[in-house]
């Protein structure tokens, strides 16, 4: 008598039947190609479909020399937390493209280094190449802003761990900075002046608190008109983080003989009280003035929701992105270089002597 047949042995298995789309990902591969691409500098080796990038950190040609003497390499690791939730349901991918870079390269400005490529990581419950691509295309825009090269990345298609249209960010970046030009806490002193540069919004932070007062709480649509912020609330919201590399490299290379600006701070998770710190050596104190810059309306809109001032303070950005301290001769100086390169900067309070901590005046 025939062995009777199994029907969940009918067809052979594949791994599309555990929900793992492996033409989407060859279709994905092709689309990206050319934006990535678009990010590549004369340092960046082609090697499309290669198991990893290739970066030269000295160049041979005279054309290009920008060798270094003493070369430092600089990394982090960073990602745009639930601003994503936003993102998904809006169905807008392409800035929070942008912030993942942002969120990477500004912090490795703070310690002077320069920007030299980029990796991302995108891990998502179903690959849709139509949602990847506006992602990736995202993540284009901030390294071409940046200055650096897209040199590869990783999409995971994971059912099993992400729920239905949800998926996660991560970004890498390695920059390079000359040993003897590393921002240290050593080299703020008394006296010297702090520049503050603007936010465009919330940037990528404090994004929980966000939610729940202005969506969950309040009832609000992402997508009606706020008079308050004079947009939709889906626009403030999914305002990008803004990218400081350029503008502030231009004040650094201003000024190469002489170390006029001795620290910087990139004002993310913890706002002014938790980062302004941590560019302040033990025996000196930041003062800020409050009012002696502009603040997104969103913000208002956030404390008239029910959120204490000092709150509001530790939480969001306050409308600052990034704040130098600079020696106290050279600040106009340099307040007008990074004018000239597209920044709105203002002096926003000096240093003193005190116990590295910041006080809002």
């Amino acid at each position: 008598m025939p062995a009777k047949k199994n029907p969940s042995r009918a067809r052979a298995a594949t791994y599309r039947d555990a929900g793992v789309n492996l033409d989407a990902a060859d279709e994905l591969v092709e689309r990206i190609g050319p934006i990535v691409r678009r990010t590549y500098g004369p340092r960046a080796l082609p090697s499309h479909g290669a198991f990893a990038g290739l970066f030269r950190l000295d160049y041979d040609e005279r054309l290009f020399a920008r060798n270094y003497r003493d070369p430092v390499l600089v990394a982090c690791a960073d990602g745009v937390g639930s601003k994503l939730l936003i993102a998904i349901h809006s169905g807008r991918y392409t800035t929070i493209g942008v912030d993942l870079v942002a969120m990477n390269v500004n912090d490795l400005l703070c310690s002077g280094a320069e920007p030299l490529f980029f990796l991302d990581y995108v891990a998502v419950n179903t690959l849709e190449p139509d949602q990847v691509t506006q992602l990736v295309s995202g993540i284009a825009i901030g390294c071409e802003q940046a200055g650096c090269a897209l040199l590869g990345g990783e999409t995971a298609e994971m059912p099993d761990l992400y729920r239905k249209n949800h998926f996660d960010l991560a970004g890498f970046a390695v920059g390079v900075v000359e040993r003897g030009r590393i921002m240290s806490a050593a080299n703020v002193r008394k006296d010297d002046v702090l520049i503050g540069l603007p936010a465009s919004g919330l940037h990528s932070n404090g994004y929980a608190l966000a939610r729940k007062l202005l969506i969950d709480e309040a009832g609000r649509d992402l997508h009606d008109e706020v008079r308050a912020l004079e947009e939709p609330l889906v626009d403030a919201l999914l305002r990008p983080t803004r990218i400081y590399v350029k503008p502030v490299f231009a004040a650094l290379h201003a000024y190469r003989g002489r170390p006029m600006i001795t620290g910087m701070a990139h004002i993310t998770g913890g706002g002014l009280p938790g980062n302004v710190p941590r560019m302040l050596p033990d025996n000196c104190d930041a003062v800020i003035r409050r009012g002696s810059w502009p603040v997104p309306p969103i913000f208002g809109l956030l404390e008239h929701a029910g959120v204490a001032e000092d709150e509001m303070y530790r939480v969001f950005n306050m409308g600052l992105g990034f704040v130098l301290a600079v020696r106290p001769k050279s600040a106009d100086a340099v307040v007008r270089r990074l004018q000239r390169a597209g920044e709105q900067a203002c002096v926003i309070g000096r240093i003193r002597r005190g116990r590295g901590r910041l006080e809002i005046t």
